[in-house]
Parts: C-alpha cells; sequence; structure tokens
C-alpha cells in the first residue's frame, strides 16, 4: 500500500511536524524550513516551510501579512498575538488580504508546498495555513513558433495553464465553456484540464472521452502528447488521432465545431479530440483568407500528400514494370540517365531517402543559424556526388526532392510523418508487383482508415454518405457568410 495516498492528519505538536517535514524533505536543500517566536515575550512559536526555488523572494515570510488582519490591528504588528487566537480568528473568519487555505493533512501540506505555497504551522493547532507566493519564471505570450501565422491573430500558448484557460475564454464568453481539472495520483502530481463547449459537444464522444481521462491516475504525465497517447484508440496505426496546435484561436474554432481539448500546466501544447482525416489538410489562416484561395490551397495540399506518399513507388513501378505507359522520348532520356547506375530503382530510392531523412533531421536538431545551411547546402553537395559517383541518377534526385517538398505542404508534422512511414512499404510493393502492388497498398491503407475510429467518430466521417461537411468545410471551403451559417444553425462541420 502506498502510505504518501493515506490522509495523516496535521499533528498538534508543532516538533513533531518539524520532524517529519524535515525527515521528508531530506537532502532537498531548496526547501526552507524555520522556526519563528512571536506574541507576547515571544513565547508563541510557528513554523514556516517554502520551497525556495518556486517561491517570491521578497514573499517568503507572510507572518506580518497574516496578523494585519486580526481584529487588534496594533496587537497584530506589534505581534502581541497569541496561537489561540490565530486558532479562532481563521477558523472561522478566514482572511481578507491575501487567499488563504487552511489545510487538514500532510498530503494537501505536501501538495501545497511543492506547488509554490508558504505553509504555516503553529504549535497546538493541527491545521495550517496556506499561501499561495508561486513565483516561477514564465515566458510571455508570443508568436507560436511551430505554427507561422500568415493572416490572423499571432498570441500563442505558454506554459502557463490559466493564461492560457484565458486566451480561451477571452475568445468564447460564454458559460457554456467548460473547463474541467484533473490531477494524477503519481509523483509528478500533474494538473490538467480539459474543456467543450456544452451543447456543442456530441454526448456520445464526451463521455467516451472522460472514460478514458478517468482511466489516468497513477502515469507520470509531464506533457499533454503523453495524454493524447494514453487515450488514443489505436497504438499501431500511422496516423495521428488528435490534434496538436500552440494557437489560442485554433483552440477556440475547434470548440465551436464539437471538438474537446486538453491543457496542461508546464506545456503550451494543446490537444484537441479527435482529429480527423480531412482536419489535417486543413490551417487556421484558411478562415482568414478568401474561400476560393483557401480552397485552391487546400487541394494543393491533399495533392502534396499524394505525391509525398506515392511519388516514389509510381516511378519504381513505372521504371520496372510498365516502362510502355512512359512516353518514348522521356523513356530514352530515363534509360540515359540510368547508364552506369549498379543499383535497381527500389535501392537507388532507399538510398537517397535515407540521406534526405537525415538532412531533414540535422536540419531540425541544429541551432537554427545553422540548421538550414547544413540542410539545403548539405542536399546540393550530396545530390551532385551522388550523380558524380554513379550512385543515383539525376531523374532520382529529382523524384526524391519533390516528395520532400510535398510532405512539407501538410499543415501538421505528425500527419506529414505518417506519409513518410507509409511510403517505403508502397515503394517494395510496387517494386514487387508493379501497378498492381501500388493499387493494392492503397486499397489496404483505405480499409485500414475505414476500420479507424477516434472517440466513436470514423476518421474518414466526412467522405461517408450522409455528410455533406467535405462538400462545405473540407478539401473545399465555403464563403463565410455560408459558412458560419451552417455553423449557427447547430448542426456543426
Amino acid at each position: 500500500m502506498d502510505t504518501t495516498k493515506v490522509e495523516v492528519p496535521i499533528n498538534q505538536d508543532l516538533q513533531a511536524n518539524d520532524e517529519y517535514m524535515r525527515n521528508l524533505y531530506k537532502n532537498c536543500d531548496d526547501i526552507k524550513i524555520r522556526h519563528f517566536q512571536f506574541g507576547s515575550d515571544y513565547k508563541q512559536e510557528a513554523l514556516v516551510v517554502h520551497c525556495d526555488s518556486l517561491v517570491q523572494e521578497e514573499k517568503s515570510n507572510l507572518l506580518h501579512q497574516v496578523l494585519k488582519d486580526m481584529p487588534d490591528f496594533e496587537a497584530a504588528l506589534s505581534l502581541a498575538v497569541s496561537v489561540q487566537q490565530i486558532k479562532v480568528f481563521f477558523e472561522n473568519k478566514g482572511v481578507s488580504s491575501r487567499p488563504v487555505m487552511l489545510l487538514k493533512n500532510y498530503n494537501e501540506l505536501n501538495a501545497n508546498i511543492v506547488n509554490g505555497h508558504i505553509v504555516l504551522l503553529f504549535d497546538k493547532w493541527d491545521l495550517a495555513l496556506s499561501f499561495d507566493a508561486s513565483s516561477v519564471e514564465k515566458r510571455s505570450v508570443a508568436e507560436p513558433q511551430n505554427e507561422v501565422v500568415v493572416v490572423g491573430p499571432r498570441e500563442g500558448t505558454i506554459e502557463n495553464l490559466q493564461k492560457n484557460l484565458g486566451l480561451i475564454r477571452s475568445r468564447l464568453k460564454t458559460p457554456d465553456l467548460k473547463f474541467i481539472f484533473k490531477q494524477t495520483d503519481s509523483k509528478s502530481n500533474t494538473k490538467f484540464v480539459y474543456g467543450y463547449l456544452d451543447g456543442t459537444v456530441k454526448k456520445e464522444m464526451l463521455e467516451e472521452f472522460e472514460s478514458r481521462i478517468n482511466k489516468i491516475k497513477n502515469e507520470e504525465i509531464l506533457e499533454t502528447t503523453y495524454i493524447a497517447e494514453l487515450i488514443e484508440e489505436s497504438s499501431v496505426t500511422p496516423f495521428p488521432q488528435y490534434r496538436f496546435t500552440e494557437r489560442p484561436d485554433v483552440a477556440s474554432a475547434s470548440l465551436l465545431e464539437g471538438k474537446i481539448i486538453i491543457l496542461m500546466e508546464g506545456t503550451g501544447t494543446i490537444v484537441i479530440c479527435p482529429g480527423l482525416f480531412n482536419e489535417f489538410f486543413q490551417s487556421a489562416s484558411d478562415y482568414y483568407q478568401r474561400s476560393v484561395f483557401s480552397s485552391i490551397i487546400r487541394m494543393v495540399r491533399f495533392v502534396g500528400f499524394i505525391l509525398s506518399l506515392a511519388l516514389p513507388s509510381i516511378y519504381i513501378a513505372l521504371t520496372t514494370f510498365h516502362s510502355e505507359l512512359i512516353p518514348t522520348v522521356l523513356l530514352i532520356a530515363l534509360l540515359d540517365t540510368r547508364e552506369g547506375i549498379p543499383f535497381p530503382a527500389i535501392i537507388e530510392a532507399l538510398i537517397m531517402l535515407f540521406f534526405f531523412e537525415l538532412l531533414q533531421e540535422a536540419g531540425v536538431r541544429l541551432p537554427k543559424p545553422i540548421g538550414s545551411t547544413v540542410s539545403i547546402v548539405g542536399a546540393l553537395i550530396i545530390g551532385e556526388a551522388s550523380i558524380n559517383a554513379g550512385l543515383a541518377s539525376p531523374i532520382m534526385i529529382v523524384v526524391i526532392g519533390l516528395t520532400g517538398i510535398a510532405s512539407f505542404s501538410i499543415p501538421y508534422y505528425d500527419f506529414g510523418f505518417a506519409a513518410r512511414l507509409l511510403r517505403i512499404p508502397l515503394m517494395f510493393l510496387a517494386a514487387i508487383m508493379g501497378g498492381f502492388g501500388l493499387f493494392l497498398g492503397f486499397i489496404l491503407i483505405f480499409l485500414h482508415l475505414s476500420k479507424l475510429h477516434v472517440l466513436k467518430e470514423p476518421y474518414l466521417g466526412t467522405f461517408t454518405l450522409n455528410s455533406t461537411s467535405l462538400l462545405k468545410d473540407g478539401f473545399f471551403r465555403l464563403s463565410l457568410k455560408k459558412l458560419l451559417k451552417h455553423r449557427s444553425s447547430g448542426k456543426g462541420v
């Protein structure tokens, strides 16, 4: 049995409390435990405990602040007050100068200390006073780094949960916006919150989400992506089942569409549940531009996804099995460029893809000033060297380059990763069976997507026969006049 979960009442003996705290926080040099005396002839004794790395330095001693609320103000300032007077006052009146909590057991006491509170314990009193004095440095609200804003708000979420909730609440000023706080029973004591728009979210979806989220109890969670993986439908599919954003306007729009969002203290990443197939081709800036332009851009993204997924496979199938489908002039040019290449098309493509993925990862991990330079220069040098060394043909360099560029057209990185992962088995199918193998691979992917559900919602929900969302706000976007009217009717998207 885990004794840390047993609610042990606070001892009235101050010396016993002191021994308990010092044993519990042994070798924790940032936890400050100190005694002080007050009252007539300084015979009254108290204990203050706080985490020095979490608490504002100038507010580390709140005794005077506490006593200012006592009825006898002059006595309070002169510290001529007893523990009994403090006990009676706080148990009946509370405090007005600062928010204060009365703690009854050691679990509450320890939880408040590690969350940046100052805890005061008095001799012969089985309760403790806790004041919120947290002062962990946080970055200010700024433009999100991972979601480039072309048109629209430039506010991004930060690592402060309350500020993130405020950014969303300021956009949806309605009591229908519900936020439910949860906390795990783990060593990290992770506090997270999920939100939804009452009357907009589907009841079945919300019930399924809550049944899964309530199973998270003892897990050590440090980021919202942990939660997304714990509640996802399938852990073997390469397709992401939830979207991630650092933009409050995207989270607010998702709530209006009937989605559920998850936020957590210490991270700016918001999880949007569920994430359906066509939503990964949409961007927040689509709604800040004209509908015709947004629709064209969405179609370009979809074509980019297909090219990223299948372009190397199409090249391998055509050059290996179906050369009669290639125009004669182009075929002669291809044969001329492949002359002297010692590898079949599949091996050549795998080598070039490996080099491209290696350069892409290097560009991401390196510092920004040199990351882009290394990836661009590296691609040029390796491509040119591979052609001169006879390891790859110029047409293969073009195919792999177009494949990589097409993968960057997808707004969500994790969805683009699904295309990067699936293109390998498609290449092998194309190398073994040609066009038939490529067609078989697409059929298997479609069957997998048809079977996949997220929070009881079909992953390809917008492709069903009774769905009109694909025509209204799917791969195309209606004008805002029609789209907002459609949403206000309560039908959702």
